[in-house]
């Protein structure tokens, strides 16, 4: 499934497939926490457009100051800590994009989500997409347009495919509701995606709950 939507309002200029995909699910007036927020647009954008209630968490100082200047509150914390200062149940959705795979122990990311949100969102790059695997079949780890970055530099330390985290689910207790995979934009295989997403898609959404 290939997602182009673009939000442009007060500010609010959303370009990436998969944030695009996520502003769309959110209801109106719901209570947003974007876990890994970057420089707020996602929530600048639901708090324009859907009147969502926004929290952001990020630990980089420089985008600390975009969400500030962008009017979005937001807090430093380290992800891979107890997210202690939510309370239980406190926000509707609980947002993840893009950064699951990145933090150290991931299993517990997910059951601090479920424990602050009443469902997450999660978003993350597909490592099992097949312009990867026949990187990996040539004995070079993948470098693709939605992997760009070399194994050196990368801040991926648990990469995972589509099927990795249903398996993840299953094993926690985590209910599936909705999964989204997308394919890269302009990919000439990208209408064999929704027949087998852990093959052709580049990217995934996930809502889960309890």
């Amino acid at each position: 499934m290939t997602l182009n939507v673009k939000f442009q309002e007060a500010d609010a200029l959303i370009t990436r497939s998969d944030l695009a995909a996520i502003a769309q699910m959110i209801p109106r007036e719901a209570k947003i926490l974007d876990l890994g927020c970057g420089s707020g647009r996602l929530l600048k954008a639901l708090k324009t457009l859907r009147n969502a209630k926004v929290m952001g968490v990020e630990r980089d100082q420089d985008k600390i100051i975009e969400c500030v200047q962008r009017g979005v509150p937001v807090v430093e914390a380290d992800l891979n800590e107890d997210l202690f200062e939510f309370p239980d149940h406190s926000f509707d959705y609980v947002i993840l994009s893009r950064t699951l795979q990145t933090v150290t122990y991931p299993d517990r990311l997910l059951s601090e989500m479920l424990r602050i949100g009443t469902h997450g969102i999660i978003s993350f790059m597909n490592f099992g997409q097949l312009e990867a695997r026949l990187q990996l079949l040539f004995g070079n780890m993948p470098v693709t347009k939605s992997l760009p970055v070399k194994w050196y530099e990368t801040e991926n330390i648990h990469p995972g495919t589509l099927g990795d985290f249903r398996d993840l689910c299953k094993d926690r207790g985590i209910r599936i509701i909705k999964e989204i995979p997308i394919s890269q934009e302009g990919d000439f295989l990208r209408f064999f995606t929704p027949l087998w997403p852990n093959l052709f898609a580049s990217n995934c959404i996930f809502v889960i709950s309890k």
